[in-house]
């Protein structure tokens, strides 16, 4: 008997620990009282009753089970009539309910969107196989610490290393395509033939390149893209072996890639054309020592890191510079990891966007928080009452909880619309090479991003009210009848606006800042006109290829002729080398009286430019000392170059730079400086200052000798300055070159104005959707301020209307209401300026602020004042209507 009761006891009391309610207990406790007294009555001894009635229980597992499935159904039971009872105060309440939902929508959806950049630029796996195991390849060289590399030491590197399973190289090319139609030009790559294999491409219809065939001499062979596939030949599968016209040969198509296939990252491009490198006819691709252009892409053999990988190209490459010391001495391989390559330079500009709009959400859920406060204030009765029938607070609580979690929801599903509207908004304005930009969509990630964030929102904004009712003592609530919340309640309130309002100056400054920067870039002077400036590339017709270079000389000529002669065209130049924020070439070099240097990597460097007497005019470059070039400087007067103020100063310090001469490498004889124009910016507005090579030296493009003149029939660029409108003579021009001859190409067209918003458009896009975000914060926190001080104004009538009875006349009213909004602005404005100065510092260690100190007075002074504006105008109007209170009204009221 004693056992058996000591065995009960156990099991009420296991049932206890592990969570039974009491009820639960004594439910059992009945149950066995009431079986036990059935067996004695039935004759069985007390040990056999209880025993019979353990056994009807089914057993303590069984009892467990049931009682938890009862509690489940309690549960769901209780939650449903939460929301029913939840959606019915929601539609009570419109007017709160629209606002709560909305402020959501905007917080969540500026997130979401944002997230789907995120998330398809940095978060989503590469598509391609093992991409950790992927490097991009470089060599290391004087000025340039990720350099193009040149054929001859590819084909070593890949022969030597032992920490690669694979090596390719690409190098961007521009085929020109003719006898389909009109010529045109076709975006295109010389690829190795390891290039695809490494990414794990395989093709859609057809094979790749096989071993050996990127070997210099073998068969021309092609593949396509899809698009280029659907686009030429409709799809149709007779395509393999079919014959494409580029550049004057006849390349045979072997396959077709894949439509998924889009590599876009560093110097590699998704293309239409893709031929083996050593059919690029460039007759310097044997140079040890030329680049051309040309960057690698390897995958690192299984278990090997990156810096082994990187000390056993270092061995390969010193094992070269002893072999070549002339070409390859100071030249190494870098790699460099695939995902850094691609998304290195967007990655801190979206990390710091996340954060900014995650300050947005922030300061949604402190808006709601606020009118859920507000709003609990009110219902204190209903509460109070509510737990004094029996209701336990638990109950109360998650009631409210359930409440703010609907509104989430709501602001969740509405903010999906506004992300998918603002992705694409923001798409148009990244960019034009935000890498993996295919990718960004709302998918599923995206989705469930989304829902947590909505659900974390509900929890977050819920919990101050819910929070608050489980503090609130019973008696004094149901004693202050409708008498309004206390000043604890209210300095909560206050607290969550000065919250708002410190969040919104961080985020204003920053877009101040930003909006600074490219105010100061736009003054920025690049050391040309870039107004009514035109880039095109041109193509000679087939004919012109393999043509004499007196020949192709005339050609040059004539095109000169026929674009000077075209209305609105200030100035002309053929262009060679490198061009301002474009690309780029160099020319080594060094001074006469000199001693040659051993290496050509001991030379001198410097920008290359290699223009026409038309270039100056048409870029608007100033002379600055002696001349130009003329009409006389061509391939039989003496060599003559002119330098830029910078070079001048780096290679003959004060004294008088004209009639100096310099060895230049290629040539045997010596080039005599003729002048000295301003320096140009080559690496862009903000960065030309940052980069080791600057001086800049000027060629005569008609003293180039004939090795290169016979590639100008290839492609050329030509400069066109003009008076007005840098776009207006293009037809003209490009009807001037079908006379000429219709298979002339004019291709590649853009104007000076774009390629410098190019380089701008990163610094465009992150200060656009700062201000964006810094736009709604600030909107947000306006109308948190103008809620609080709504309410305070509707929960304190009584004390106005005293002291309006009392003689305060109304503009004593006016400023204690705005006084109010002030003290929280000001309080704010001091929290935020700290913060503030803190994103500051990490903007300019970043680079995204230009020309402005990171703690500028002048922007923090502009938002600060923004922002006391924004508050006054908040305050303004509850103020106004405090002043029109009836004093009687009011005490009659109360």
């Amino acid at each position: 008997m004693k056992k058996l009761r000591a065995f009960l006891l156990r099991l009420r009391g296991l049932f206890r620990n592990q969570g039974a309610d009491r009820d639960f207990a004594a439910e059992l406790d009945g149950h066995i009282a009431m079986d036990i007294e059935d067996g004695v009555r039935a004759g069985l001894s007390h040990d056999e009753a209880r025993r019979q009635a353990l056994i009807r229980l089914g057993g303590v597992e069984q009892a467990k089970m049931a009682h938890r499935e009862r509690r489940g159904l309690r549960f769901l039971e209780t939650l449903g009539q939460d929301v029913v009872y939840g959606l019915r105060v929601l539609r009570k309440n419109p007017g709160f309910t629209v606002i709560a939902i909305l402020t959501l929508t905007l917080g969540i959806g500026a997130n979401t969107a944002l997230f789907s950049i995120v998330n398809g630029v940095l978060l989503n796996p590469l598509p391609y196989p093992r991409p950790d195991e992927l490097v991009t390849v470089h060599a290391s060289k004087p000025n340039f610490d990720t350099g193009s590399v040149s054929y001859p030491n590819f084909r070593d590197w890949q022969r030597d290393n032992q920490s690669l399973s694979a090596l390719a190289i690409s190098r961007i090319y521009s085929f020109v395509l003719t006898g389909a139609g009109e010529a045109e030009s076709i975006p295109s790559q010389f690829v190795s033939s390891d290039f695809f294999p490494i990414l794990g491409v395989k093709p859609a219809s057809g094979r790749l390149f096989a071993p050996g065939e990127d070997e210099i001499g073998r068969s021309p062979v092609a593949l396509i893209s899809a698009g280029f596939w659907e686009r030429k030949f409709g799809s149709k599968s007779d395509v393999l072996g079919k014959t494409l016209t580029l550049d004057g040969r006849d390349f045979t198509i072997i396959g077709v890639l894949p439509g998924d296939f889009n590599l876009t990252v560093g110097n590699f491009r998704a293309s239409e054309i893709y031929a083996p490198i050593g059919q690029w006819g460039n007759t310097a691709l044997k140079d040890r020592a030329a680049g051309l252009g040309i960057h690698g892409l390897a995958r690192l053999k299984p278990g090997v890191t990156l810096e082994q990988a990187q000390a056993d190209m270092n061995n390969v490459s010193d094992r070269l510079a002893a072999a070549f010391p002339e070409e390859d001495h100071g030249i190494r391989a870098k790699l460099v990891p695939f995902r850094q390559s691609m998304v290195g330079e967007v990655q801190p500009i979206l990390l710091a966007l996340l954060a900014a709009v995650g300050f947005v959400l922030l300061i949604a859920c402190v808006n709601v928080a606020n009118l859920l406060l507000a709003r609990s204030n009110a219902r204190a009765q209903e509460f109070a009452v509510r737990i004094a029938l029996g209701a336990g607070r638990m109950r109360v609580i998650r009631q409210l909880l359930t409440e703010s979690t609907m509104l989430a929801l709501a602001g969740g599903a509405l903010g999906l619309v506004l992300a998918n509207w603002g992705t694409h908004a923001a798409l148009k304005l990244a960019p034009s090479r935000l890498p993996r930009a295919s990718e960004i969509h709302l998918s599923l990630p995206v989705l469930a991003f989304t829902l947590l964030l909505s659900l974390a929102a509900g929890i977050l904004f819920g919990l101050l009210p819910a929070l608050r009712i489980s503090r609130e003592n019973l008696q004094d609530t149901l004693k202050e009848g409708g008498r309004g919340p206390t000043g604890a309640r209210q300095g909560t309130q206050r607290a969550l606006v000065v919250f708002e309002m410190a969040t919104a100056l961080v985020l204003l400054s920053g877009a101040g800042l930003m909006i600074r920067s490219m105010v100061a870039l736009s003054k920025v002077d690049p050391g040309f006109q870039p107004h009514g400036v035109l880039t095109v590339s041109l193509a000679a017709p087939p004919s012109l290829k393999g043509a004499p270079a007196d020949a192709v000389r005339a050609y040059t000529r004539e095109v000169d002729r026929r674009i000077e002669q075209t209305p609105g065209v200030r100035g002309v130049s053929l262009l060679w080398g490198a061009f301002p924020m474009n690309y780029d070439d160099e020319d080594l070099f060094w001074l006469e009286g000199e001693p040659k240097p051993a290496s050509q990597n001991d030379m001198h460097w410097a920008i290359r430019y290699i223009v026409e007497p038309g270039y100056l005019k048409a870029m608007g470059i100033s002379l600055t000392r002696g001349r130009f070039f003329n009409e006389n400087d061509d391939q039989h007067s003496p060599r003559v170059v002119v330098v830029d103020d910078l070079f001048a100063r780096k290679f003959f310090g004060s004294s008088d730079p004209i009639g100096k001469r310099i060895h230049l490498e290629n040539f045997d004889d010596a080039a005599t400086v003729v002048g000295v124009v301003g320096h140009v910016n080559q690496w862009g507005l903000d960065s030309d200052a940052t980069y080791p090579l600057r001086a800049e030296l000027y060629e005569a493009f008609a003293q180039l000798p004939p090795m290169q003149i016979a590639r100008i029939p290839d492609g050329v660029g030509v400069l066109i300055g003009s008076s007005g409108d840098a776009w207006a003579p293009l037809k003209s021009i490009q009807e001037s070159m079908r006379q000429m001859n219709r298979d002339e190409l004019v291709y590649d067209m853009r104007s000076m104005d774009e390629i410098i918003a190019t380089t701008l458009a990163s610094r465009r896009f992150s200060m656009i959707l700062l201000a964006v975000f810094a736009a709604l914060a600030l909107i947000l926190a306006m109308v948190g301020m103008y809620g609080v001080i709504s309410y305070l104004v509707g929960q304190r009538t009584q004390e106005i209307g005293i002291r309006m009875a009392l003689g305060a006349d109304r503009r004593d009213i006016l400023r204690w209401v705005i006084g109010e909004g002030g003290r929280m602005a000001i309080l704010g404005a001091a929290v935020g300026l700290l913060a503030a100065l803190a994103l500051a510092q990490m903007l300019a260690h970043w680079s995204l602020i230009y020309g402005v100190r990171a703690y500028d007075p002048w922007t923090m002074a502009a938002v600060t004042i923004l922002l006391m504006a924004v508050a006054l105008v908040a305050s303004y109007i509850p103020a106004m209507r405090a002043t029109r209170i009836d004093p009687m009204r009011a005490l009659r009221n109360e």
